[in-house]
């Protein structure tokens, strides 16, 4: 009988082990592609049977660096956009969950699953009426709007997000504190921020994905000066074919950012899902 199970559970996990490693493979082998792609030539990309050891080209990348190649401008583009929405979010998140967390309103659930529902919404249902509305008031190809229109859907996810892991923080923290003199906009900042860092971080780490990685608000109110690095992708995809070294190139850069910043607050991100997920 222990040899029967001990077989099953070997069993058991050489398929889960081979089911992980072959997800792993669907999801890693075509970025490991992008990227080698990105360091050949042209004829070296469709090169039959494909050359993994190979001299590293860059000539893809100083082109798209330079002053001609004009990558510089999107790059910008897309890191204040980013980055200023993410901000935003965070600060009114923060606000707006520690007061769902800690506030006595009768109609908790509701006014926080009526939030989330907006970041549910699709987003060509949105489309439409932030357009006509970022029309009247001149937004459309600007910054401005640009970080207003990715606030639309980070703020709610941020809001939702932040009201439940400061639920997680004791609120007989906050109380000591408070009992020692603090107001409570003091204990918010002295408590609750610190306590709620990890859920802060993740927070942080998944609307900069989404503003980071976004192409369809982007081709919709971003203007000639203000396009992102998404939009400068699809641009390469012209009646006369494919720019493959920069797409690849540009696929590079687009995702590099993003797994750079996930594993250096790895541990932040898991604790604060995790920490967010326990009821």
């Amino acid at each position: 009988m222990m040899k029967q199970k001990s077989k099953k559970k070997v069993l058991t996990y050489t398929l889960l082990y081979l089911v992980v490693l072959i997800g792993l493979t669907w999801a890693l082998v075509p970025i490991i592609w992008m990227v080698l792609s990105s360091l050949k030539t042209q004829a070296g990309m469709f090169s039959m049977p494909p050359k993994f050891l190979f001299k590293p080209n860059f000539d893809t990348f100083q082109y798209m660096f330079s002053e001609s190649g004009g990558f510089l401008h999107y790059l910008r583009n897309s890191v204040v956009a980013a980055v200023s929405s993410t901000a935003i979010s965070l600060v009114l998140g923060a606000l707006g969950g520690y007061a769902l967390a800690r506030g006595q309103f009768k109609q908790t659930k509701h006014i926080a699953f009526w939030i989330i529902s907006t970041r549910m919404a699709p987003i060509p249902a949105v489309m439409l009426p932030l357009y006509l509305l970022f029309t009247q008031l001149n937004l459309v190809g600007t910054m401005t709007g640009l970080i207003f229109a990715y606030t639309t859907f980070n703020l709610p996810f941020a809001l939702w997000m932040m009201m439940i892991f400061f639920k997680e923080v004791p609120e007989v923290l906050e109380e000591a504190a408070m009992i020692d003199g603090c107001s409570r906009f003091q204990a918010f900042l002295k408590i609750a921020i610190p306590t709620a860092t990890t859920g802060l971080v993740a927070t942080g780490i998944l609307c900069l994905m989404f503003a980071w990685n976004d192409f369809m608000f982007a081709s919709i109110f971003s203007g000639h000066r203000t396009q992102t690095i998404p939009v400068a992708a699809s641009m390469l995809i012209t009646q006369q074919g494919i720019a493959w070294g920069q797409a690849m190139a540009t696929g590079t850069v687009i995702i590099t950012p993003m797994v750079v910043a996930g594993l250096a607050v790895r541990k932040y991100l898991v604790q604060g899902l995790s920490m967010g997920a326990v009821k």
